[in-house]
């Protein structure tokens, strides 16, 4: 019978961007909507406020997540084409370079030394590429798939509170969004957890803490604003 075995890493850059975004979409439209309730404002500048901050943070988080990442994939294959350089040029010690790294993962002499010479003769960037740089398909930067990914669950992320002022009246709004976004973060904290094959409720309870004390604080700066007014 063939052994199969399942993996998470490839996941890795789409939950990574996902997580980001849904997380940054409640908690930030969330305590938005908690610093303008606080400082006093009604229930219509309260969803202006939350809808324009939804619309400006999933184009944030989509331009962030675009430039940043291609600044990854810059790198990348700046390295990969110093490497092909390198390989066209300089060969032997290239080959030595590879056999060196096997060296020190355990392998003999003669070994790495025949491992790294097939590699070569297969894909000799490719193997250079994940042994000497780290570089491989799983780990590749995509940017676009990151952007599409934190603007969309950023906007899912930020529904929620905002949905949440639709249906409930302002004198409960402060309760009731801090309530349900802190909900909201624990189902997103072990959703992530559990699709990346991670502990539950520490990915939960984690994700849950830094929105509460970001939701607190906003609310804090709101109130005493609206003190001040």
């Amino acid at each position: 019978m063939r052994h199969t075995e399942r993996h998470r890493t490839d996941r890795i850059g789409w939950l990574r961007a996902a997580v980001l975004g849904a997380n940054d979409g409640i908690v930030s439209t969330a305590s938005l909507i908690l610093g303008v309730a606080a400082a006093g404002a009604n229930a219509k500048s309260i969803l202006i406020a939350g809808v324009a901050g939804l619309v400006a943070g999933a184009m944030s988080m989509a331009a962030g997540e675009y430039v940043s990442v291609s600044s990854q994939s810059d790198t990348e294959r700046a390295d990969l084409d110093r490497e092909r350089k390198e390989l066209a040029a300089h060969p032997r010690q290239e080959h030595t370079e590879l056999t060196d790294i096997y060296v020190g993962r355990g392998l003999d002499a003669g070994l790495a030394s025949d491992v790294a010479t097939q590699l070569m003769a297969h894909d000799a960037l490719g193997a250079h590429g994940r042994e000497e740089l780290g570089i491989s398909e799983t780990s590749t930067a995509r940017p676009v798939q990151a952007a599409l990914a934190s603007a969309v669950t950023f906007s899912v992320g930020a529904v929620l509170p905002l949905l949440i002022v639709l249906v409930v009246p302002v004198s409960a709004l402060m309760w009731a969004v801090s309530g349900s976004s802190l909900v909201f973060l624990a189902l997103l904290g072990a959703i992530a957890a559990r699709t990346g094959g991670a502990p539950v409720l520490t990915a939960a309870a984690r994700v849950t803490f830094w929105g509460a004390l970001a939701m607190a604080l906003t609310a804090g700066v709101g109130a005493l604003f609206g003190v001040a007014a």
